[in-house]
């Protein structure tokens, strides 16, 4: 069966995956190209969203995917002033996050870049004061630094800080933004800013770190780092997937992309009952590997790269307790753990104190996550194991033992991809090795973030619109 073609000479576009990526830039096309286009997004799972999804946790909206989003990249508010959703936004309350480390907990230390202490960073609550002494040492070692290069985050830290910086703060810091382990995280990529600063000949880390980290302007009130959304990243999703206006179909897998005359054709279903779709364009929002296998023969140079990206898989699992039942949590936004930790949770948002619109009811909402890269064995287990090895945890932290009044379990396999060292080469190698009428997007590329992602799909959009433009269909 064939369908997608037209004789009116309005575009048609895939759109494969309705992540937020995919919803971005289906939403982007419609806006650019008008009512006439033909957008078709096609999503292998059952539902929109990807990695993100909100589920009814005892009557509230809660997220069990990303929970929040950098509310200083410009990418989401101009989105939600498009879908006039500015209103939705929310900011978390004061409380603060802290770091479980050594057997106790303190709080987060402050003044560090993911990590990487600044000279004003007080880590006397965290390290030993032998690591307290490496770690002041740092600005005296001979800098060996080649201006471009990349590294793993974790051999230089342990190189400049000592073991205990990298396993008790950057390690949960950086393994909360990846599931990954910060030993195999690439410099460039993770902290760019860090890189460039580096570069600019900043003599040691700690020098680089202060470059890097701005001091606010006088008497300014400092803007909110992180948003949310009142009734969940479904409002935005929702609103994404209705203004594009495109033709969605779920449970639909794409397993073969070639070229076909002026443009692509698009192999879907099972092989018993295949199915093929024409299109003048595509958009691939889809996992690095996934997009590697339906590149290998339109784009075998950006396949190779984008196989290259592994994948990190996490669980997140959110419970409700009474307030009665959880008068133990401490009065934190959440806490990090430290690598080495006796603990199965790599975190735990106490949400109902981190977003003061999640505790309508009296009810008190958290949520742990589980999982880093090379991790997934320890995964495997069912739902109940999971909960039991989280309540375990919660009882070491807080001394909460009580029954929860609601539990949902969410599993990520290979949520999460690892922006490992050359990331931005593999990144380079996928946008350049593209031909005309292919664009892709997703957290493997510019960032894992929400408004990362969807700058990828606005971008991946707007190529494709001017490819268009540039060779229209004919009529």
């Amino acid at each position: 069966m064939t369908n997608g073609t037209t004789s009116s000479g309005a575009p048609r576009i895939a759109v494969v995956g309705a992540g937020v990526s995919g919803l971005a830039a289906a939403h982007r096309l419609r806006t650019r190209l008008g009512p006439g286009a033909t957008i078709t997004v096609l999503e292998q799972r059952d539902r929109t969203g990807g990695v993100l999804r909100t589920v009814d946790l005892a009557g509230v909206p809660y997220d069990v995917g990303a929970e929040a989003f950098l509310a200083r990249r410009p990418e989401m508010a101009v989105l939600l002033a498009e879908l006039g959703l500015s209103g939705e936004q929310v900011h978390p309350t004061s409380a603060k996050a802290s770091l479980r480390a050594g057997g106790h907990s303190a709080a987060l230390p402050a003044a560090t870049l993911l990590g990487v202490p600044t000279s004003a960073a007080r880590l006397d609550g965290l390290l030993s004061a032998a690591g307290l002494v490496t770690v002041a040492a740092e600005p005296t070692l001979p800098l060996g630094w080649e201006r471009g290069g990349d590294v793993a985050l974790g051999g230089l830290l342990r190189e400049r800080f000592g073991d205990e910086l990298a396993d008790r703060l950057a390690d949960p810091l950086l393994g909360g933004v990846y599931s990954g382990r910060v030993d195999s995280l690439g410099l460039r990529a993770t902290i760019p800013a860090l890189a460039a600063a580096l570069d600019d000949g900043a003599p040691s880390l700690t020098a680089a770190a202060d470059a890097a980290t701005p001091a606010p302007p006088p008497d300014a009130a400092p803007a909110p780092v992180f948003g949310a959304l009142s009734g969940g990243y479904r409002v935005l999703l929702d609103a994404l997937a209705a203004e594009a206006d495109a033709r969605l179909r779920l449970g639909t897998t794409v397993r073969e992309l070639r070229p076909h005359e002026t443009g692509w054709r698009l192999t879907l279903g099972p092989t018993t009952a295949a199915e093929v779709l024409d299109v003048d364009a595509v958009v691939l929002a889809i996992p690095a590997p996934a997009a590697a296998r339906l590149l290998s023969e339109a784009a075998p140079s950006a396949a190779r790269a984008a196989g290259e990206i592994e994948l990190a898989s996490s669980v997140v699992v959110a419970l409700a307790y009474r307030g009665e039942d959880a008068a133990g949590l401490p009065p934190t936004s959440g806490a990090l753990i430290a690598t080495g930790e006796p603990l199965s949770a790599k975190a735990f948002t106490h949400s109902t104190n981190k977003w003061s619109h999640l505790s309508p009811d009296g009810l008190v909402r958290l949520r742990a996550s589980l999982g880093r890269f090379g991790e997934a064995a320890t995964l495997q287990v069912d739902d109940a194991e999971l909960v039991r090895r989280v309540r375990a945890d919660l009882a070491t932290l807080t001394g909460i033992t009580a029954e929860p009044v609601a539990v949902h379990v969410q599993r990520w396999g290979g949520g999460l991809p690892q922006y490992g060292v050359g990331h931005l080469d593999r990144v380079q190698a996928i946008e350049h090795g593209l031909p005309a009428g292919l664009a892709v997007a997703g957290s493997a590329l510019h960032g894992v973030g929400v408004p990362a992602c969807i700058g990828t799909g606005r971008a991946a959009a707007d190529r494709l619109v001017e490819h268009l433009t540039a060779h229209p269909a004919p009529v």
